[in-house]
């Protein structure tokens, strides 16, 4: 028997929730060729509004932090037409759910290298980081032109680059410290990775941060995912019994 949302929502021990969710959102490509589109674009599209609806949930559920990752460093290596698509898309999203983000009391964030992304997409990215700045709600943490391995390996430069002027020995180096360069100290670790399209990686995301995180695949791809499937891998996780290298 298939349950409604408000059942599953039900079901949730709202003082057992995840404090930061992030999604892989993978899947656009191959739900725009199972509808017959010639073109990815169309699943990039449709993306969107699962984009949307995640984050509703996520701000309904009062959960701290929901971490996207809407753009790899890896992506730039797709041909251009698809790679400007995809940032003409961020750019109108980013504009367009300016008024959603503040209803909501969203606070927009971003990781990964901005300084990448085509200028007028950059802008647009700073400016509603701005207008949302002082929100107290969710943490929409959107993860572009991000890899985590560049993460950590900037944060390394910035260590050894505070080494070489003396301003912290090696000595002083703990996973704490070392975990004050990374892009967003202030975010507490994901407590749930959901990846979409029945892919079991993580696929360069969260490296550090994912070291005791619990992951939820679904076979659901991108477009397709709702509040539902949300909500059934918010109850998967709240079954887990976590340890943390414990008994």
């Amino acid at each position: 028997m298939t349950l409604s949302e408000q059942e599953l929502f039900q079901q949730l021990d709202k003082n057992r929730l995840p404090r930061h969710v992030a999604i892989i959102m993978d899947g656009n490509g191959r739900w725009a060729r199972l509808h017959g589109f010639k073109s990815r674009m169309s699943g990039h599209r449709a993306g969107i509004d699962a984009v949307r609806t995640a984050t509703r949930t996520a701000a309904e559920l009062n959960l701290h932090a929901l971490t996207l990752y809407a753009f790899s460093e890896e992506n730039w290596s797709r041909p251009k037409r698809e790679i400007q698509f995809l940032m003409s898309l961020l750019r109108r999203f980013l504009k367009d759910e300016i008024p959603e983000l503040m209803e909501n009391n969203i606070r927009l964030v971003s990781s990964g290298h901005i300084r990448r992304l085509p200028d007028d997409c950059r802008m647009q990215l700073l400016e509603t980081q701005k207008i949302t700045q002082k929100n107290t709600g969710l943490i929409l943490n959107l993860a572009l032109s991000y890899g985590g391995r560049t993460e950590i390996a900037d944060a390394v430069r910035k260590i050894a680059t505070d080494a070489a002027a003396g301003k912290i020995h090696p000595d002083d180096i703990t996973e704490e410290r070392f975990a004050a360069f990374l892009y967003h100290p202030e975010l507490p670790d994901p407590d749930l990775i959901i990846r979409t399209s029945g892919e079991y990686r993580i696929s360069n995301f969260l490296l550090w941060q994912a070291a005791y995180a619990e992951l939820y695949f679904t076979n659901v791809l991108w477009p397709d995912f709702n509040k539902r499937i949300f909500l059934e891998a918010l109850i998967d996780y709240q079954k887990r019994e976590r340890r943390f290298g414990g008994v």
